[in-house]
């Protein structure tokens, strides 16, 4: 029985040495899961201020480019009113003339 004895605690040895393996590569999983969570919510922060930024800057752009559009048309409404406005006081002048032309002799 000796003989038995020494194989069964042998095996109980090997098997607690087993077991401790299987808690630290547990141990090593969860460590290891916990690191990649942690990044991939870095790298989520990350994305989300990046997302955060390109849409303020195209915001930005977006005003910019409509301000040069309104500027734009305010620039050519007033040109085409002064030009309106030049034929407008040609043609009074024209309507001057003709009337004084049929009124005087």
């Amino acid at each position: 029985m000796d003989a038995s004895s020494r194989v069964l605690s042998e095996l109980a040895a090997r098997e607690q040495a087993l077991d401790a393996k299987i808690e630290a590569a547990h141990l090593a999983a969860s460590q290891q899961i916990q690191a990649a969570e942690a990044q991939a919510a870095q790298i989520l922060k990350d994305a989300e201020g990046r997302v955060q930024a390109m849409t303020a800057e195209h915001e930005q752009a977006l005003e910019t480019e409509v301000q040069g559009i309104r500027s734009q048309a305010q620039s050519q409404a007033a040109t085409q009113a002064q030009s309106t406005r030049e034929r407008a006081e040609g043609k009074l002048q024209q309507a001057v003339e003709t009337i004084m032309r049929a009124v005087l002799p």
